[in-house]
């Protein structure tokens, strides 16, 4: 009776394995999983997933759009406008247990430079030289998001930006496309962990594919004129070390390519991306971006603007809710094969199924207290801010502020700002939760006096506010000025003709330049700004972007000098707005001698260059040491340069590794970053830095199709003001 009772066990729990689908099968492969879900959904549901809702308040000023009513049970993915994680499940739920599969829903949304806990914005991020701090903010930032029921950020940001007059030159990391792809690989490993399925993992989603930061004019949303070349040794490469890295997805661009929209680019989509690429992921459009197809006057119609956007390479519609409305047809007019519908779904099964939702749909219910803000997630955005700040002008080392001084002015709209200084793309940040600068520097300053006064608003024509910020600063030893921009004048939809300071802000420099007091100026913006007239006027500059919520501490910290400025420019300050573009990796000049085609009125020279910061220590570079001055294409070199602190405090170094190649089948810039790295160095101490320089990485170079090109010749590496020559054989 026994040996029958085992059989009918082992009978019985084998019927109950067969009768449980595949795909509900947690120790099934993924792509066994995908496979037989596929089989077993219908056309309508295949469709469903290919679309992005919205739920919650919409709280972007520029993406507008009621509340969805009716949300299909089966719908694919939702940007999520909430943190509650009840609603979530709630929503979850109805997916899972009012359709027949029980697909669950991906939930999306912006999450930037934080979630809750707000840390400095991108191009402050990369100004810190450091990705494995911008890694560590970018875990939290997930955690956070997980227990607030986000699976899915939009995020980051990697267009190669050479235009601050375009606002979305504040959400990626500047200028040189290595250190985008850099700073975008720190992103997503934060974001992502080491697995996709961990608890507190969210995909990442690279933006904007492609060549987006090239809007024309830095207008928003308009052609970028991206020629072959430009586009593979620019503004290809962050995208092809974040796919590399594991990016879960794609997000396609607003911007129309050299008369192609990105969002219907059938060779950056698919060629480039998932035939030549391999990327396994989905790409999703951006708010609106398949409907505005027509606007870019490639369709004629929504239905047209959804299959040409579909045909070249985009899965997800966000927003607009074409795909749904128009596949059906579209299928039977054999305008569209089953067998691409599949593909694509496919793809965003994958995604969540990486991601574990078909086995843990749910949100875990955390009280706020326990999700947001907790003592590791604020260190890491102090630690992120305090190496984010760049000392720009330090005249006569009025920087660290003597202990001698007994009265600080400390004037200006962003003295006690605690909302714009969270910076554009804070979302679910609460100006409650961020500290002021002058929170910051009357804990951190306790030896002087603060004579407080806010002199005028950020723009306007009202200089009422002079006299009080004029007769603050008569009676103080120094001013501490805080000017810069509303959070709303950069990001999506923030384009300026100037990047200049309003006339207001100006004109309170000029009068409290009157005074004779030295004068600190503060700047808290999202770009570069044109600085010509405010320069001359005071003798140093601390720039601290957009910090988060922690701001105060950090810049206090740099003012009394127990923090020492280690963080260097990764864009470009251009002396006026009209110099732009400047950027350090131009081409060579056709006539270099004597200033020809250079400005005739104003300087060439930018005010401050890419990769410029200044430190309260000095740093001695040893000549460079080259193990070899000729290789051929299989040898490397190893460059080494020994750095000195040869001040009285310790800091920290980031020392920039540049090759130039002088003479090539295609021009190159007169220089590009191929590798960086900060170290700290105490007083007095010496340490050495290493770069290996691979031919087959470091000297080759992309032609217009794509192909890399390996040329011999004679080299240069440049280390900080030493320009040292080698030569690459046959």
């Amino acid at each position: 009776m026994k040996k029958i009772a085992i059989v009918c066990c082992v009978l019985l729990s084998h019927l109950i394995v067969a009768q449980v689908p595949v795909y509900k099968n947690k120790t099934a492969a993924v792509e066994k999983r995908i496979s037989d879900l596929l089989n077993k959904m219908t056309i309508e549901e295949k469709i469903l997933q290919l679309n992005q809702y919205t739920f919650g308040v919409n709280s972007n000023p520029n993406n507008i759009g009621p509340e969805v009513k009716g949300l299909p049970a089966g719908i694919g993915s939702l940007i999520y406008f909430s943190a509650d994680p009840v609603l979530r499940n709630t929503i979850q739920k109805k997916a899972m247990e009012e359709t027949h599969l029980g697909i669950p829903i991906l939930f999306g949304f912006d999450v930037i430079h934080g979630f809750r806990t707000v840390y400095p914005i991108s191009i402050a991020q990369a100004c810190s030289w450091n990705p494995e701090l911008v890694k560590l903010n970018c875990s939290e930032a997930a955690r956070e998001s997980v227990l607030s029921g986000v699976d899915w950020t939009f995020s980051p940001m990697i267009d190669v930006s050479r235009d601050p007059r375009w606002g979305r030159v504040s959400e990626g990391y500047g200028e040189d496309p290595y250190v985008n792809a850099v700073f975008g690989v720190a992103s997503v490993q934060g974001y992502q962990g080491k697995n996709l399925s961990d608890p507190f993992s969210i995909a990442a989603c690279l933006k904007h594919y492609v060549g987006y930061g090239m809007s024309e004019g830095g207008r928003d949303y308009r052609f970028s004129d991206v020629s072959a070349q430009s586009l593979w040794e620019t503004y290809l490469p962050p995208y092809k070390a974040c796919i590399d890295a594991g990016a879960a997805t794609v997000m396609s661009g607003f911007n129309d390519i050299s008369g192609v929209p990105a969002t219907s680019n059938y060779y950056t989509l698919t060629e480039i991306l998932k035939k030549q690429w391999k990327f396994d992921g989905f790409v999703v459009s951006d708010w609106n971006a398949v409907e505005q197809l027509i606007y870019q006057g490639v369709a004629k119609d929504k239905k047209e603007a959804g299959q040409k956007a579909f045909m070249a390479g985009v899965e997800m519609d966000m927003k607009d809710n074409i795909y749904l409305e128009n596949f059906t047809a579209l299928i039977a007019e054999k305008k569209i094969p089953i067998s691409a519908i599949d593909d694509a779904v496919s793809r965003v099964l994958r995604v969540k199924f990486n991601l574990g939702l078909f086995d843990n749909p749910y949100t875990e219910i955390v009280d706020e207290p326990s999700r947001y803000l907790q003592p590791k997630s604020k260190q890491l955005a102090t630690n992120l801010a305090e190496e984010s700040m760049v000392l720009l002008k330090n005249k006569s080392n009025t920087l660290p502020l003597s202990s001698k001084i007994n009265k600080i002015a400390l004037i200006g709209p962003m003295a006690k700002d605690k909302e714009n200084i969270l910076g554009s793309w804070s979302f679910n940040g609460k100006s409650e939760d961020a500290e002021t600068l002058f929170e910051g520097i009357q804990k951190e300053i306790k030896n002087a006096a603060i004579n407080y006064a806010l002199g005028c608003d950020f723009d306007g024509v009202d200089e009422s506010g002079f006299v009080e910020a004029v007769a603050k600063a008569n009676e103080s030893d120094v001013i501490v000025l805080c000017l810069g921009e509303k959070k709303t004048w950069s990001g999506e939809n923030a384009s300026r003709s100037t990047i200049a300071l309003p006339e207001i802000q100006e004109k309170l420099v000029s009068a409290l330049k009157k005074t004779g007091k030295p004068i600190v100026l503060v700047l808290s913006n999202g770009r570069p700004l044109e600085l010509v007239r405010v320069e001359p006027l005071v003798d140093a500059i601390v720039e601290i972007w957009q910090p988060g919520v922690a701001g105060g501490t950090p810049l206090a910290g740099i003012l009394s000098g127990r923090i020492n400025p280690s963080a260097k420019l990764a864009i470009t300050f251009p002396l006026t707005t009209g110099q732009i573009p400047t950027y350090y990796s131009m081409r060579q000049s056709a006539r270099p001698f004597d200033k020809q085609g250079d400005y005739q009125d104003i300087s060439t020279e930018p005010l401050y260059w890419f990769g410029h910061g200044l430190s309260y220590t000095n740093y001695k570079y040893s000549p460079v040491k080259l193990s070899a001055t000729k290789i051929n294409k299989n040898q490397k070199i190893t460059v080494n340069v020994d750095i000195t602190n040869t001040g009285k405090v310790d800091g920290k170094e980031t020392v920039f590794w540049y090759i130039s190649d002088p003479v090539a089948s295609i021009s190159r810039p007169v220089k590009e970053l191929k590798f960086f790295e900060k170290k700290e160095i105490k007083a007095g101490q010496k340490v050495t830095f290493k770069f290996e320089i691979d031919p087959k990485s470091d000297l080759n170079y992309f032609d217009s199709t794509g192909n890399k090109i390996l040329e011999p010749g004679n080299f240069y590496i440049y280390v900080g003001n030493e320009k040292v020559e080698f030569e690459l054989t046959d």
